[in-house]
């Protein structure tokens, strides 16, 4: 691990495992983010993305983690609570898919927003009334007002503000997103992820957002990664990766988009196939049961690495074939 990295979190050979199972739902990834960076982390379901952060914040309680994550130069992996209590929520703000199961039905939105400036020495009146202040800032109006009600009492999009308030509310360093956009309608979707990118881009905070669809953060990140089958298979900033992706499985996932000429009768393109269950996975490269380039130097031995080619990275052996045949 470089500490001299100007990454603000440096994530080297993670690995996670979950119970008494030698699978690996993440297996050996590696990858930074810079500060006021916005990353996104896409694959399907299963793919590993949602793991491997949450494993960084120790918040799996029956896996087993390895390699490394190193935050502003301190380590993650194998810290103790004391540590963690201090990163998570004050430095790292995480937003989760399921904004109903994030908040408790029982409290106040304002009383959960400021609960944690509470634990850290904050006044009631003071934590409060920056709780009005963060609902005003994500657009919940009447904000005032809105601070004494309850979840049930917010459609799903402000429900989705308030757990975006909650995660901003102590001025963390990154703000993670997972699935953030889930259940919420097209337009929905856009004003949440554009108030994230606002907030991130006006607080000078850097932003991931892990999806399973590439529409989602088209427009919203500088880098993309994307994962299959607990590894990374391509690394790439977000134009060129839309232009001229790297790896079969992205131009699978950019195929799989809707565009604007489509026909009401013509189906979408799909992936064939399944992902490979983390304890049956096949040889060689894990995507080549589904893959259209493949090769019999496909099927045999390791799974390729992933190694710097072109404009990013990539864990193809049969890229340059790749690359011709789908221009």
């Amino acid at each position: 691990m470089n500490v001299q990295s100007s990454n603000i979190l440096e994530v080297e050979s993670l690995s996670v495992r979950f119970g008494e199972s030698r699978a690996k739902a993440v297996d050996g990834i590696s990858f930074g983010l810079t500060k006021g960076e916005t990353l996104g982390i896409a694959g399907e379901s299963g793919s590993g993305k949602t793991a491997s952060i949450l494993s960084i914040l120790g918040l799996h309680q029956r896996a087993t983690v390895e390699g490394s994550a190193q935050f502003e130069g301190q380590e993650l992996i194998g810290a103790d609570n004391k540590l963690l209590n201090k990163i998570r929520g004050k430095r790292i703000g995480l937003v989760l898919q399921d904004p109903f199961a994030a908040l408790d039905p029982v409290k106040t939105v304002g009383h959960q927003i400021s609960e944690g400036l509470r634990a850290s020495g904050w006044s009631k009146k003071r934590a409060m009334n920056h709780a009005i202040h963060l609902l005003e800032e994500v657009g919940v109006p009447s904000a005032s007002q809105r601070v004494n009600a309850y979840p049930h009492q917010f459609s799903g999009g402000m429900r989705q503000r308030v757990v975006i308030a909650m995660a901003l509310a102590q001025d963390p360093d990154i703000l993670i997103a997972d699935e953030p956009t889930t259940a919420l309608d097209v337009r929905i979707q856009k004003q949440v992820l554009d108030l994230m990118k606002q907030q991130c881009e006006s607080r000078g905070m850097s932003l991931v957002i892990i999806t399973h669809d590439l529409g989602v953060i088209s427009n919203y990140t500088d880098r993309i990664v994307i994962m299959y089958a607990g590894k990374i298979v391509e690394e790439s900033s977000r134009l060129k990766l839309f232009d001229q992706p790297l790896h079969p499985y992205t131009q699978g996932l950019l195929d799989c988009l809707p565009t604007l000429g489509h026909s009401e009768n013509e189906y979408l393109k799909t992936i064939g196939g399944q992902p490979p269950i983390p304890g049956k996975l096949p040889s060689g490269c894990r995507y080549h049961p589904r893959c259209a380039f493949t090769e019999p130097a496909c099927t045999n031995g390791n799974n390729p690495p992933l190694v710097p080619v072109k404009w990013g990275r990539s864990a193809c052996i049969q890229l340059e074939k790749f690359l011709k045949e789908s221009q």
